[in-house]
């Protein structure tokens, strides 16, 4: 007899059943904190990431109860309280993008090809966008930030930052035209032939 592998609860019935039973609230942590972690690095490096992981966690369990278990992926309730912790790094991830428009191009892409590839554009783009980055307002880089590194989609930014999701679109739409222009209106992802 060939069993079924267990189907994975859903966000909201593990944040529900943390109510009873804390530790269930563990595996919320299991499934997000290392995608959490990788955004903050992005944001503000790797010094500041593990302790805003922790601080976001402890802030989602202690407004567990609030949870709207209307939604089965808590991903944007997270990613809503982390950029409001992010917040209040603001200068930590001006200086970030400042340190970045600067700095070599660190070798986390996975295989060789893909780092050859992703160095090179990305290298002769860096100093721009990190540029770019840094002057737009923190409302419309949160929107994009969360759009490009968290992975989100526009509803859940919206919920995430709890905006309409048109405001989602207005933030999204300013700030990649911002980042555009200050690239020079290209694309170094997109060979030029």
């Amino acid at each position: 007899m060939i069993t079924q592998p267990a189907t994975r609860a859903a966000d909201a019935e593990l944040v529900s059943a943390s109510w009873t039973d804390p530790e269930a609230f563990a595996e919320l942590f299991d499934r997000y904190s290392g995608m959490l972690y990788r955004y903050v690095v992005k944001r503000l490096g790797p010094e500041p990431a593990e302790d805003l992981v922790g601080e976001t966690f402890l802030v989602a369990f202690s407004r567990r109860r609030s949870y709207d278990t209307g939604y089965s992926d808590a991903r944007p309730w997270l990613f809503g309280i982390l950029t409001k912790l992010i917040s209040r790094h603001h200068r930590s991830e001006a200086a970030r993008y400042r340190a970045m428009r600067r700095a070599p191009l660190d070798g986390d892409v996975e295989s060789p090809a893909d780092r050859v590839a992703a160095g090179v554009s990305a290298q002769a783009a860096r100093p721009e966008l990190a540029a770019a980055l840094a002057k737009l307002p923190a409302k419309d880089r949160d929107v994009l930030l969360l759009i490009a590194w968290g992975d989100l989609t526009y509803d859940e930014v919206a919920r995430a930052l709890d905006i309409p999701i048109g405001t989602v679109r207005s933030r999204l739409n300013r700030g990649r035209r911002k980042v555009r222009a200050a690239l020079g209106d290209t694309n170094p992802m997109i060979e030029e032939e």
